[in-house]
């Protein structure tokens, strides 16, 4: 393949797969339901998933079993997070992760050009943040912070501890004092963001590989010019509504050269692992400047899910309004 084809195979090879052992706020997806998505998504991509290439339309689409989302996994925790108490006040927010010997952990490997992301949510969808923090000498985390709504937040801590050799999604809450204010628009696969015009194509069904296209256009003109951003041309976060399942996905493969650009359209391969709301937040990066790009979609009931299985239910509440993206 050309390297105009290379580039335009790796800006369109984001992949989402919404499958794996869903566990958050008292939410419990059953043991058998857990096995039967593991084994649906290894017989289609392979035990570490898999890629396909088509060099005449230029995409690459990759899936891969998704990690379930608690404060504590192999052994690593994530400690009491600690934030300002109410809105409108200026602090930091940090944390601190202790490994199976309930030490803090002070060494980590990079990933995507970072050692730790942060992604920062209301519950109800809406002020989203993806923002990186610095460790210190003693393994404690830390960034300024200041809340503009109140309200209770997730915090999500993606980070590889050294020598574990793979991406450990941690979660805690946060409550913050102040005049609530809920959001709860219906579902959106359009948005606006700093002149940029963004629209998700495809829909999702549950149980089922669906196809997902972004499309990246500003003054009604394709954008050909989405920037490497830590090491991809996007960005994917992912939460089920209800019990905020997460997942953040990058593309696989060679990442792209720096100074080189892509776009205007990403592909994705989508599999929502149970009926319900999902919220989804696009990065990208044009001109030096990341945006976020937000959307809701309500996925289609399944066919292939067992029938003597339950799910947990879904709360349809949420926005894809805008907040500032934070730190970069």
């Amino acid at each position: 393949m050309n390297t105009a084809g290379r580039l335009g195979a790796y800006a369109a090879g984001l992949a989402v797969v919404f499958t794996g052992a869903f566990t958050a706020a008292g939410a419990v997806v059953p043991e058998q339901t857990v096995t039967a998505w593991q084994q649906s998504a290894a017989s289609s991509t392979g035990e570490h998933g898999s890629t396909t290439e088509n060099a005449a339309a230029g995409t690459v689409k990759t899936s891969s079993p998704t990690q379930g989302v608690t404060s504590e996994r192999s052994g690593y925790l994530l400690r009491e997070v600690t934030a300002p108490a109410a809105t409108g006040t200026a602090g930091e927010l940090a944390f601190t992760i202790t490994g199976p010997d309930n030490s803090p952990v002070t060494q980590f490997d990079t990933s995507h050009e970072k050692q730790a992301h942060l992604i920062v949510v209301r519950s109800d969808g809406t002020h989203y943040r993806h923002v990186h923090p610095v460790m210190d000498a003693t393994g404690r985390w830390s960034l300024p912070w200041q809340w503009e709504a109140a309200g209770t937040y997730r915090i999500y801590a993606d980070v590889v501890p050294a020598g574990v050799g793979e991406n450990l999604t941690l979660t805690r809450t946060v409550d913050v004092a102040g005049t609530l204010q809920p959001a709860a628009p219906g579902v959106s696969a359009t948005d606006d963001v700093a002149g940029f015009q963004v629209s998700l194509n495809g829909g999702l069904t549950a149980g089922s590989s669906s196809a997902l296209t972004v499309s990246v256009k500003r003054g009604g003109q394709p954008v050909t010019t989405l920037e490497p951003y830590l090491g991809a041309y996007g960005h994917l976060v992912a939460l089920r509504a209800g019990d905020l399942a997460y997942l953040h996905t990058h593309p696989e493969g060679a990442e792209p050269v720096p100074g080189e650009v892509s776009g205007p359209a990403v592909d994705f391969a989508t599999t929502a692992p149970t009926p319900g709301r999902y919220y989804l937040y696009f990065d990208f990066q044009v001109n030096g400047k990341v945006h976020t790009a937000r959307f809701a979609l309500d996925s289609e009931g399944s066919t292939t899910a067992p029938a003597d299985t339950a799910t947990p239910a879904d709360t349809p509440a949420g926005s894809t309004g805008h907040d500032g993206h934070g730190d970069h």
